[in-house]
């Protein structure tokens, strides 16, 4: 039985297929689900807003990250908590994940292979091999 579920959204359009697969699992009343959203940090400086403070800057997505997963929250049945992080993604979501003790946690996966696959890597690849769970990983539909 599954009841907890860590959901990782990352604002795609693959997001958006991540949640209805979850809508799709036989849920309990009383499972409990995390949308959790990994705001990657910095490469460097210049990705930085140069034209805004940086605390002003930085609320901007955060506001943007909230009203999307306010959306996703209205999909899903019974309750659910939202977790807005920021740091690796893979790590992060693996932290989420034991910090709940989740029996589950449904990533999209946006089907990089090759070099983009090696210089991109691949955050749901380290997520199944990290994770303490198991990892329900979705793919684009074509």
């Amino acid at each position: 039985m599954l009841k907890t579920i860590v959901v990782a959204l990352d604002g795609s359009d693959l997001s958006e297929q991540v949640i209805q697969t979850v809508q799709e699992l036989q849920l309990q009343p009383d499972s409990q689900i995390i949308l959790c959203h990994v705001i990657p940090p910095p490469v460097s400086d210049l990705d930085m807003a140069a034209d805004l403070p940086h605390a002003y800057a930085a609320e901007i997505p955060y506001r943007n990250i909230e009203k999307q997963i306010a959306a996703y929250r209205d999909k899903l049945p019974g309750e659910s908590q939202v977790e807005i992080v920021s740091g690796d993604p893979a790590e992060e979501i693996v932290r989420i994940a034991n910090i709940y003790q989740a029996d589950l946690i449904a990533i999209g996966s946006r089907g990089l292979q090759g070099v983009k696959r090696i210089i991109q890597g691949s955050v749901s690849s380290q997520v199944v091999e990290s994770a303490h769970c198991s990892v329900l990983v979705v793919k684009p539909t074509t």
